[in-house]
């Protein structure tokens, strides 16, 4: 009898012990009632707020209804490369071309205008005088031969003189960006000024002397073939620095002259620009002197 009670004793420690260790350490408190029914609504909240990929709330019922939890969610910040989706493009709909032209597209454009220059040039070769000149309008003032005029230095005259290349800031994605210490931020590299010259001066020789005076770089080439001394840069910001048809372009008096700046001799009171293109002249109204045609 003793001994079945020491057995049944055992058994009995054995079978608390296996509970203890199967149910673990920490004790298991049952909910109540209202933390049941609070659980299970919570879980059904969970369930109907679907998040797609985008951050937002799918569900529309949970939308509407939402809760402080919920605003706070569309509060937070959405990564922007998040938010933007591709159109749905339609059966047979072309996609819209970006307005901008690229600068592949500008210089493109740039050469096939030049083509045509020397096309249309070669075509009237028979109006031209012996330097390649086309006709000047009427009332505007001829080319002179520099080699035939008399520079009368007892006779001292005025006129204005401007240098500016304003068109490069318009067109800063042509530009050599290896130029941009010796770019003007306003454009203007030498203000308008009333300068000196002597009676059968041309406008070169009035922009070399101011140009030296001021200590201002300027390069320039005789081309005979022209009879005219070609600017080929001012500033160190020279022909092609912003896209295939730019370069120096002078006009006087509100004029773009079609002839070189050696064979245009000054009368007082003249004002004389010269200004930097970057459309061979359209960008700056000077397209009449290229191309020849009407003013």
């Amino acid at each position: 009898m003793k001994n079945k009670k020491v057995i049944a004793g055992l058994l009995i420690i054995f079978a608390l012990t296996a509970a203890f260790f199967m149910s673990g350490t920490k004790a298991v408190v049952p909910l109540s009632p209202d933390e049941i029914n609070n659980d299970a609504g919570l879980v059904k909240d969970i369930e109907s707020l679907e998040v797609n990929i985008d951050g937002h709330a799918a569900d529309k019922d949970v939308a509407e209804a939402e809760g402080e939890p919920l605003k706070l969610l569309k509060d937070k910040p959405i990564k922007e490369e998040a938010i933007q989706q591709k159109p749905e493009k339609k059966t047979g709909e072309k996609a819209p071309k970006d307005k901008a032209k690229s600068v592949g597209e500008k210089i493109k454009e740039q050469k096939a205008e030049k083509k045509k220059i020397i096309e249309e040039d070669n075509k009237n070769k028979d109006k031209k005088d012996k330097y390649l000149t086309d006709p000047v309008p009427e009332g505007k003032p001829k080319p002179v031969e520099w080699q035939e005029v008399k520079v009368n230095k007892e006779k001292k005259l005025s006129a204005t003189l401007s240098v500016t290349c304003k068109s490069i800031l318009n067109n800063m994605d042509m530009f050599n960006m290896d130029k941009l210490e010796v770019l003007p931020e306003d454009g203007i590299i030498y203000p308008t000024k009333a300068v000196a010259f002597y009676e059968g001066e041309s406008v070169f020789d009035v922009l070399l002397r101011e140009m030296q005076d001021n200590k201002i770089h300027m390069e320039f080439v005789m081309t005979p073939i022209y009879n005219s001394n070609y600017i080929a840069g001012i500033n160190n910001l020279y022909e092609f620095d912003c896209g295939e048809l730019s370069g120096w372009m002078y006009r006087v008096n509100k004029w773009f002259p079609n002839y070189g700046c050696s064979r245009y001799m000054l009368k007082d009171g003249d004002v004389i620009e010269w200004i930097y293109t970057c459309d061979l002249g359209r960008d700056i109204g000077g397209e009449w002197a290229v191309t020849g045609g009407e003013e």
